[in-house]
């Protein structure tokens, strides 16, 4: 069975998306509306999916201080994902995540996962900030997997949207930029096939940003499946990609 872990921060201002603030057109509050969106959109795929899932949120000891409130983070969590999900399904699970840097988090709750559960064969993790995916992508990249041990999800800036692993790997800077080469090496490097799922921007970068909104608009135009949330949040900033002369710039209408 493979199992997803969506590693999940509370939507608080300055938190989330904050490349989005310093280099892009949203402001703060905008951010953190839009990384909720996202993450909701990827729980909702997920839960549609043939796999499992795990909210693998982060603890309140791991936030900056200026970013620990009287609402303990799980319980943020878990208040916006009720939106989307059953919690009375067996198919979800919530976890705090444990360690202190990205690639630590990943580690530990893949490497756990694969040795000390007997009915999880692959997780697939991703930090939900790649909202184009959907339910089957989900389900192609768990059947990937019965052909290779690793199977990563590339982002189109060398990221990652997310990483499947039927085997741990060094995790230790494993994320490090780029970090789809990186894993890929890492995967190697232990004695697995690596393969590939679809790619899909993300939205921590203006330009995954840009390539979201124009993605969405696309598939708008053409009447076909959008992620709802984060389009609806793409709808009310008025959001678009348009030429001004010195190539494709991400506005606001």
């Amino acid at each position: 069975m493979t199992l997803v872990a969506v590693l999940a921060d509370p939507p608080r201002p300055g938190l989330v998306l904050d490349s989005l603030v310093d280099d892009g057109p949203l402001d703060a509050t905008e951010a953190a509306d839009l990384y909720e969106a996202s993450l909701k959109d990827t729980l909702a795929a997920v839960d549609d999916s043939g796999a499992k899932l795990l909210v693998n949120y982060r603890g309140d000891d791991t936030l900056p201080d200026e970013h620990v409130t009287d609402t303990p983070a799980e319980a943020e969590i878990r208040a916006l994902a009720s939106d989307v999900l059953d919690f009375d399904a067996e198919d979800v699970r919530f976890e705090v995540q444990v360690g202190s840097t990205f690639d630590g988090r990943v580690g530990n709750t893949v490497t756990h996962l694969l040795r000390e559960d007997p009915d999880v064969s692959s997780v697939l993790a991703t930090d939900a900030v790649a909202p184009l995916l959907g339910r089957k992508d989900v389900d192609s990249t768990s059947m990937k997997l019965r052909r290779s041990e690793i199977v990563l999800g590339p982002s189109t800036d060398g990221a990652v949207w997310g990483a499947a692993f039927g085997e741990p790997v060094d995790f230790d800077g494993a994320y490090t930029t780029p970090a789809v080469e990186t894993l890929a090496q890492r995967g190697v490097d232990a004695g697995n096939d690596v393969g590939f799922a679809p790619t899909y921007p993300r939205l921590d970068t203006v330009p995954g940003l840009r390539a979201t909104v124009a993605q969405i608009r696309a598939r708008q135009h053409a009447d076909r499946v959008v992620p709802q949330r984060t389009a609806r949040v793409v709808d009310d900033l008025g959001l678009a990609v348009r030429d001004r002369g010195d190539g494709a710039e991400l506005v606001r209408e």
